[in-house]
């Protein structure tokens, strides 16, 4: 008995993209090492890291895309800056860092409100930044990364980088130099 047509057409469809992605990756392979590389520094974890995103890709359904050349290539960039962003969080959690909101003890209780009141204002200042200069000053700041290295992962001139981190380290200053609405102490009288 012959099979329903409907029922071998999904699996022609399947293979054939599977071939297609096949080809389209071997081809791109190269370029996107190379591109990996160059933003991670080393070739080996390069390598590794494209074939991870093969293995992404082969696990899941066809993506649908104009251009799977131009699609991989992207991809390829954004793992590596991935990479970068969760090497850094390791590395700090490895010299033992320790969380933001812990104050020196020798702190006074005013000066922790203080300084509580102050990081509150600097996230709104940092919140209220366009996107991209928010991402520079985090990849910088939190995640540790280089000038250069921000500027090769973006594709920016790291001249762009240094500007963005100009305008938020700007923006930070300026919302610590704003005077806070400081809450009164109860049965203090306003005059």
């Amino acid at each position: 008995m012959a099979q329903p047509e409907d029922e071998v057409q999904p699996v022609a469809d399947t293979l054939g993209s599977r071939v297609r992605f096949t080809q389209v990756f071997m081809a791109q392979r190269a370029r996107m090492e190379a591109l990996v590389s160059r933003r991670v520094g080393c070739r080996a974890t390069a390598s590794d890291l494209v074939q991870e995103l093969f293995l992404r890709f082969w696990g899941r359904p066809e993506v649908k895309v104009e251009a799977l050349d131009t699609y991989l290539l992207r991809c390829a960039g954004n793992l590596a800056i991935d990479h970068l962003r969760s090497e850094g969080s390791r590395e700090r959690a490895a010299e033992g860092a320790l969380p933001a909101d812990e104050h020196s003890p020798g702190q006074t209780p005013e000066q922790a409100l203080e300084v509580a009141h102050d990081l509150q204002r600097i996230e709104a200042a940092l919140r209220a930044l366009p996107e991209r200069t928010r991402q520079i000053f985090l990849l910088n700041r939190v995640h540790g990364c280089k000038y250069g290295e921000i500027a090769s992962a973006m594709q920016l001139s790291q001249s762009a980088v240094e500007k963005h981190m100009m305008r938020a380290l700007q923006a930070c200053k300026a919302s610590v130099a704003e005077p806070a609405s400081t809450p009164r102490r109860p049965g203090s009288a306003h005059r």
